[in-house]
C-alpha cells in the first residue's frame, strides 16, 4: 500500500520535492503516529486484506468500503491540526472542497485553537459546522471539551454538570468518581433526552480518540521463540491473524503463524471458521505437527486431538491399518469367518436349485 500511495497525485501534492521512495518511507513512518490517518489515504484493496476483494463487483465494493471508512473516521474522530484534505474530506458535513480550504486556512493563519475557530474557514457554514464539529478533535487547545466527542451544542449542559459539583469542565472531564455523582435526571430537556446525555457522560469518562474496549493480548510460552521451539502437544496461547474458508491462521510467538484446520476448530462440526473464531480473538491451541524446513505449524483447538493422529481425535490404535489401494486388511479370523458364510450360502443355492 505505502507504494501504491507514493506514486499517487496525493503524495506528490504532499511531498512534491521528495522522491517517490522517500514518500512511502514517510507513509510508513505516519503510520506509526497516526494509522488511520494515513491508511485512509491508500485505496483499500491496495492494502491487500482478504482472499477475494478483486473477484467481486468493483462498484459495490468501493461504495461498501467508503461507508465503513466513514464510519471509522467519525467514530474515531479527526485532529483538526494535523489531519490531511483527504481524511477530513471523510468526516461528515464535509467534502473534497471544503476540507481542501480547512487546510488552506490552517496553513495560511496557523493552528486551530478551538472548533468555533472553523466558522471562519471559507465556505464553511453554520449548518456544516454543526453537521462536522462532534467529529473533529482540537487536542491542547484553548478548551477541554474541543478534544471530545462532546457536540459544541452540548457544551452547557456539561458546564451546568461541573458547576453544580463546584468543579471547573478541565477537573471534571475523565474524573469518574466526580462523574459517577451526577444524576443524569436532572438535566433531561427536550433537546437532550437521558440517551443523548448518557452518550455525553460516557465520553467526559474516557475522553479522546480510542473508542476501543482494553486490548486482550496472548501470553505467549517462554522460552517459545522460533518455529524450531515448537514441539508437537504443546498447549499454547495465541491470536488469530487472519480467518479463511478452510480455518484460521494463529500467531503463537515464532514468527510465523500456525493454522488449525477447519476440522480442528471445535469439536462440533463447522460450516464456517468465522462462526467460530475471529481475527484478533486470543485462543488456546494445541501443536500437532511442525514442519521447520517448510515453515509449517499444524495446530488444534480441540484439546482432544492427539499429534501424529491421521484422523483428529482417534489414536492410531482404534484404527484399523490402511494400506495400498485404501482397503482395509482384514484379520485371519476375519478371513476365516467370511470364507465359512460363503460356504454356507453356496450349499442353500445348490439345494434350492435341486428342488425346481
Amino acid at each position: 500500500g505505502a507504494s501504491v500511495y507514493s506514486a499517487s497525485a496525493e503524495a506528490a501534492a504532499e511531498m512534491p520535492d521528495l522522491d517517490v521512495t522517500i514518500r512511502g518511507a514517510v507513509s510508513i513512518g505516519r503510520r506509526l503516529q497516526d494509522p488511520l490517518a494515513e491508511l485512509v489515504k491508500i485505496d483499500p484493496k491496495s492494502i491487500g486484506v482478504g482472499q477475494y476483494q478483486h473477484d467481486v463487483s468493483q462498484i459495490q465494493l468501493a461504495k461498501s468500503l467508503d461507508v465503513v471508512i466513514e464510519d471509522c473516521v467519525n467514530s474515531v474522530g479527526v485532529e483538526l491540526n494535523t489531519a490531511s484534505a483527504l481524511l477530513l474530506k471523510r468526516v461528515s458535513g464535509l467534502n473534497q472542497s471544503i476540507a481542501d480550504n480547512i487546510v488552506a486556512f490552517r496553513n495560511q493563519h496557523g493552528a486551530f485553537r478551538d472548533r468555533a475557530s472553523l466558522k471562519s474557514v471559507p465556505r464553511l457554514g453554520e449548518k456544516t459546522f454543526e453537521q462536522a464539529a462532534g467529529f473533529l478533535r482540537v487536542h491542547g487547545g484553548a478548551y477541554p471539551l474541543d478534544s471530545s466527542a462532546v457536540h459544541p451544542e452540548a457544551y452547557s449542559v456539561v458546564e451546568t454538570m461541573a458547576a453544580d459539583l463546584k468543579l471547573s469542565v478541565a477537573d471534571l472531564v475523565g474524573n469518574k468518581s466526580a462523574i459517577s455523582k451526577i444524576d443524569l435526571k436532572r438535566y433531561v430537556t427536550e433537546q437532550f433526552g437521558l440517551p443523548t446525555l448518557q452518550d455525553i457522560v460516557r465520553e467526559l469518562e474516557k475522553p479522546g480518540r480510542d473508542p476501543r474496549p482494553e486490548f486482550t493480548t496472548a501470553c505467549f510460552k517462554e522460552g517459545v521463540e522460533k518455529v524450531s521451539d515448537l514441539e508437537p502437544g504443546m498447549v499454547l496461547e495465541g491470536t488469530v491473524t487472519n480467518v479463511t474458508n478452510f480455518g484460521a491462521f494463529v500467531d503463537v510467538g515464532v514468527h510465523q503463524d500456525g493454522l488449525v484446520h477447519i476440522s480442528a476448530l471445535a469439536d462440533k462440526f463447522v460450516k464456517d471458521p468465522r462462526d467460530v473464531v475471529k481475527a484478533g480473538q486470543v485462543v488456546k491451541v494445541k501443536v500437532m505437527e511442525v514442519d521447520e524446513r517448510r515453515k509449517r505449524i499444524g495446530l488444534s483447538m480441540r484439546m482432544s486431538d492427539e499429534p501424529g493422529s491421521s484422523e483428529r481425535g482417534a489414536p492410531k490404535s482404534s484404527r484399523p491399518e490402511r494400506r495400498g489401494g485404501g482397503r482395509t486388511q482384514s484379520s485371519p479370523s476375519q478371513t476365516n469367518a467370511q470364507s465359512t458364510a460363503q460356504g454356507t450360502m453356496g450349499a442353500l443355492l445348490q439345494a434350492a436349485m435341486k428342488k425346481k
